[in-house]
C-alpha cells in the first residue's frame, strides 16, 4: 500500500520553501498590483523559519512536523497569509494519525481539513481570486481518485501543471475577498500572488512525491 512517509513531506516543504524564495520577487510583484508587495516576502521568510524547525526537529510523526510548520508560518508570514496557511496547518496536523508514515487516504483527508480551514477563515470559493481558486480544485480532483488509492500518488504529480493553470486563470477574474477586493474591477488582469503561491505547493509535493 503506497503512503506518505515523514522523509517525503520534509521534501515537500524543503521545495517548497525553494520554489517560493527563488520567485520571491515575481511573488512581490504580482502583490504590487493588487495587493501590500509583500507576499512573496513574507511566504519566504515563514518557509525558511518553517524548514529551520523541520530540520532542527528529530523525527517522529507526520503530525508533529504539520503541528510545528502551522505554528511557524502563524508566527512569522505577515498579513492574512500567516493565518490562513497557519490556522490551515494545524488543522492538517489534528486530522492526521500520529505516525511516521500516513495512508495516501489520511494525507488527502488532512489536506481536505486544511482546505476546509481555508474556506472558513477566508470565507472565500472558487472565483474570488484566491488561493482557493487552485486548493478548492485540487480537492476535487483528488477526492475523485480516492477510491484507487494506488494512483494517489501519479494524481499528486499531474496535480502540479493543473494547479499552475488554475492560478494563471485568476488573471481575469475580479477579487471579491482580501485586499484586493478594494480595487474592484482593477483586480482584473492580474494574477493572483496567493494563488501562485500555492501553485509551488503543489509543485513542490508533485516533485517529492515523484523522488519517492
Amino acid at each position: 500500500m503506497p503512503s506518505m512517509k515523514q522523509v517525503t513531506f520534509r521534501d515537500l516543504w524543503q521545495r517548497f520553501a525553494e520554489l517560493v524564495h527563488e520567485n520571491k520577487s515575481v511573488l512581490n510583484d504580482l502583490d504590487a498590483a493588487i495587493g501590500d508587495a509583500d507576499h512573496g516576502s513574507n511566504m519566504d521568510r515563514g518557509l525558511e523559519k518553517a524548514v529551520e524547525a523541520l530540520n532542527a526537529s528529530p523525527e517522529g510523526s507526520l503530525r508533529a512536523d504539520a503541528k510545528l510548520i502551522g505554528m511557524t508560518l502563524m508566527s512569522t508570514v505577515g498579513g492574512a497569509s500567516g493565518a490562513l496557511w497557519g490556522s490551515g496547518m494545524l488543522k492538517f496536523a489534528a486530522a492526521l494519525p500520529d505516525a511516521p508514515e500516513v495512508t495516501w487516504a489520511d494525507f488527502v483527508n488532512a489536506l481536505g481539513a486544511f482546505v476546509e480551514a481555508l474556506s472558513k477563515r477566508g470565507q472565500a470559493v472558487a472565483g474570488d481570486k484566491t488561493m482557493m481558486d487552485v486548493f478548492l480544485p485540487a480537492m476535487v480532483e483528488i477526492q475523485a481518485q480516492l477510491s484507487d488509492e494506488e494512483s494517489l500518488p501519479a494524481s499528486m504529480v499531474r496535480l502540479a501543471d493543473q494547479a499552475k493553470a488554475w492560478s494563471d486563470g485568476t488573471r481575469d477574474l475580479v477579487a471579491k475577498r482580501g485586499r484586493a477586493a478594494y480595487l474592484g474591477e482593477r483586480s482584473a488582469g492580474h494574477i493572483d500572488p496567493g494563488s501562485l503561491s500555492s501553485a509551488f505547493w503543489f509543485e513542490a509535493l508533485a516533485g517529492a512525491v515523484g523522488q519517492q
